[in-house]
């Protein structure tokens, strides 16, 4: 395997004046396509590992006895653990470089993937995907932060965009590769499956990844990342940007957890398999993430997060419906609504950020996996309690969220462009 590249760069002939500088990548590119295709790799095998368990909720509850707000600790768990380790890990990330964090973030998600099915009981289950949540953690932050640093700034929403594409890639394929491999070998052959499939991806990530360029290591000294972290929690557009995140995760959370449960209950009954078929809805969440760019470019970010809110919650009131085709038609709007908003929102942090990007980044991931754990548990609990209209309203509360904010930001750059220029400050 060949060796992956970190810290500051050393670059051939670079002692010669006569040796250009290098460039960022750009579309085009060959460094740009091994670049997207290994973050797609890595994107694919963590989402599909850290949301492994989801499809297969309802087969985890009858195998151990335990209801469907208990069987969502095995998500709310690993995505809790996330958010709680990414801003320190993004941290030794600007010591040790993006590509050894994501590798080694790599290597313990996957190997902890290959145990998972044989926990013995619920506690140890919950156990260990807490602990592969904590490994994944060192994966989005620090390749947000690589993407910033390694890509040309007209071309970063588009890349971010296709490392998002991986994401719903991967959330899709593990949610389906496990819902089939339960209905033909159980729920524990299900996750031995998709820990295969990472291990295959993660091989595929560490022979593309190009090294890094324009890294450049930083102090691990504790004061000077609490005035980074300081810093961010500061600005009023970061701080919108972290709570539309976790807000658009709270969503999206509390919908794909509990629809396995709605599915196979009556009036639909579906097998585990045909449930995990679901997910291919995620392939709209493809297409919407990598057209991110595009839809910034003509309508400006606040113009796409309101498209985006709005077919979210179109298709949170559609799947109201005792339809199974209207159903899925509401998956389809929501997947496609939440998808362009994190892709706009995540973009829009690592661009607003000057400094202490991978900690910029964190502080994002954090929020929005926070807010996943959020929406699982309580849209499990809400539907235990009280059935699927109140997981949708708890669903649409979080949207509602996102427009208020989004709303308050409208409001405060109209304010700001009335400032005089010679008064005006920074956001």
């Amino acid at each position: 395997m060949p060796p992956v590249h970190t810290g500051a760069p050393v670059i051939p002939g670079a002692s010669t004046p006569s040796s250009p500088r290098p460039e960022p990548h750009s579309p085009g590119r060959p460094g740009y396509r091994r670049m997207s295709l290994a973050l797609f790799a890595a994107g694919l095998a963590t989402f599909a590992l850290l949301y492994s368990t989801q499809a297969l909720l309802p087969a985890i509850s009858d195998g151990f006895g335990v209801t469907a707000g208990q069987a969502s600790w095995t998500v709310s768990a690993a995505t809790g653990a996330l958010a709680l380790f990414v801003l320190p890990l993004s941290a030794l990330s600007e010591r040790f470089g993006r590509t050894r964090m994501m590798t080694w973030s790599m290597v313990v998600a996957v190997g902890l993937g290959l145990l998972v099915p044989f926990a013995p009981n619920l506690e140890w289950l919950v156990a260990l995907r807490a602990v592969q949540g904590a490994a994944i953690a060192g994966i989005p932050a620090s390749a947000m932060a690589y993407l910033a640093e390694e890509v040309k700034p007209k071309a970063l929403v588009g890349a971010i965009g296709l490392f998002v594409a991986g994401n719903s890639i991967g959330g899709m394929s593990g949610r389906l590769v496990t819902g089939w491999g339960a209905q033909f070998g159980g729920w524990r052959a299900g996750l031995l499956t998709v820990g295969l499939m990472a291990l295959a991806c993660a091989a595929a990530f560490l022979v593309l990844l190009p090294r890094a360029r324009f890294f450049r290591p930083a102090s691990l000294n504790p004061r000077a990342v609490g005035r980074t972290v300081a810093g961010h929690l500061r600005d009023p557009l970061l701080l919108r940007l972290y709570g539309i995140g976790a807000l658009f995760m709270t969503v999206f959370g509390a919908v794909y957890t509990v629809i396995g449960y709605r599915l196979v209950d009556e009036p639909f009954s579906l097998g585990q398999g045909v449930v995990g078929s679901v997910f291919l809805i995620y392939l709209v969440g493809t297409v919407s993430s990598a057209a991110a760019g595009q839809l910034v470019a003509r309508t400006g970010r606040r113009g796409a997060l309101y498209l985006a809110v709005t077919t979210t919650a179109l298709g949170l009131l559609l799947s109201l419906s005792e339809s199974l085709a209207a159903i899925l038609l509401g998956l389809v709007l929501i997947t496609a609504g939440f998808f362009a908003g994190h892709a706009v929102a995540s973009a829009a942090v690592s661009r607003t950020a000057r400094t202490g990007r991978a900690q910029a980044s964190a502080l994002y991931q954090s929020a929005y996996y926070l807010g996943s754990s959020a929406g699982g548990t309580l849209g499990a609990l809400a539907y235990h309690s009280a059935g699927w209209a109140a997981t949708v309203g708890i669903a649409l509360l979080a949207v509602l969220g996102v427009v208020s904010i989004t709303l308050y930001g409208s409001h405060a750059a109209r304010a700001e462009r009335r400032v005089p220029a010679s008064a005006a400050t920074v956001r």
